[in-house]
């Protein structure tokens, strides 16, 4: 099982959804990094769900332990572990669940890779549940390059068919992307938020669940990081952006919309600004060329599909009786999984540019 993720600084998580603790291990952080951990715990707060009638009700504080690397207000350049208590646990509502496989999840898949070993609790080490170690380690990575003057921001691009304004592709102002953090469904045009609402609070209605899609710009890193072909920017974050439950699509730039262009629009034509920096005139591409940063904004979108466990009756098998059954999934979940992965989403972004940017510094 590979839970370990990185080059220069490694990432890795640990714990399933009902066990004890859940957690991360942060090698390769450099030493004499200050860390304020008021503002790490506002963005874990991001994702911690029990919030609103949009999210799961089971409450979790995502309280944490930093059990070392850091003394004396400062990372000593040893390994960072975190430990977080996993609360407000209700197993019993798993119970049928233990033969009963829930389409979308990886129930069955994670059986059979683990010859019914696995903690089937909650989704066990396959939920959400363990994106809360990951926003850590974003939080942690948003504040380093921050000081390196690199900005991550996220906005709600799509839920279900309300859609709103994409960030401008030749950049955002930092105030901007930042103030996005406070917005418990962060939007461009503040007026699609009430739809989005409505959206997500028809599918609970109905038993359902909705699904959307995440905006990400990533400001301030300088042109030339990255690698070509099997390192290339996109490689790496797509890697990584893949390894959070739920993404089923990322496209960088205009993505799937490149194919209708021709070369004479999708190519971005540079130019010397008044200061003398290179800049391109449009940024169709992503701020990336061969998969290495060209100086503009990051800019790529993540797919969240609908979260999978649902009140609506669905057909499935019982793996123990070997005969077909009708699930209907009961317990606390939510109607839409959007708005807390946006953080999920940001963070690691986070940690997989500041990968990049000491491993290439090394």
């Amino acid at each position: 099982m590979s839970n370990t993720w990185g080059e220069n600084v490694k990432l890795t998580v640990f714990g399933e959804s009902h066990g004890p603790v859940i957690g991360a291990v942060l090698d390769g952080l450099p030493a004499g990094e200050t860390i304020d951990w008021n503002e790490v715990k506002r963005e874990i707060g991001r994702r911690a769900p029990g919030k609103s009638s949009l999210t799961t009700a089971r409450s979790e504080t995502d309280s944490f332990t930093v059990e070392s690397g850091f003394y004396n207000n400062h990372t000593t350049g040893t390994p960072l572990c975190v430990v977080m208590k996993n609360e407000n646990c209700r197993s019993g509502d798993y119970e049928e669940l233990q033969y009963l496989m829930r389409p979308g999840h990886a129930d069955y898949a994670g059986t059979i890779r683990y010859k019914g070993h696995n903690d089937y609790r909650g989704g066990g080490h396959f939920s959400g549940r363990l994106t809360a170690p990951l926003v850590f380690a974003g939080a942690v990575a948003k504040q380093l390059l921050r000081q390196r003057g690199i900005v991550v921001g996220t906005h709600v691009l799509q839920i279900g068919s309300i859609v709103d304004m994409p960030f401008n592709p030749l950049g955002e102002k930092v105030e901007r992307l930042q103030a996005l953090t406070a917005e418990t469904l962060p939007v461009l045009d503040v007026a699609k938020a009430p739809l989005m609402e409505r959206e997500i609070a028809a599918a609970k209605e109905a038993g359902d669940s909705v699904g959307g899609t995440i905006e990400t710009m990533i400001t301030g890193i300088p042109a030339g990081y990255g690698n070509p072909f099997f390192d290339s920017v996109e490689s790496r974050l797509s890697h990584m952006l893949f390894s959070v439950p739920a993404v089923k699509g990322v496209s960088f730039g205009d993505g799937f919309e490149l194919a209708a262009m021709g070369g004479s629009e999708s190519n971005d034509a540079f130019y010397y600004d008044t200061d003398g920096n290179v800049k391109t005139r449009t940024n169709h591409n992503g701020g990336l060329n061969g998969g290495i940063t060209n100086g503009m904004p990051i800019t790529f979108k993540a797919v969240i599909k609908a979260t999978a466990s649902i009140a609506k009756a669905q057909e499935t098998i019982n793996i123990k009786t070997k005969e077909r059954a009708v699930l209907s999934v009961k317990g606390r979940h939510d109607p839409c999984i959007v708005l807390r992965a946006l953080p999920v989403i940001e963070g690691a972004a986070a940690w997989t540019i500041l990968d990049i940017l000491l491993t290439q510094q090394s």
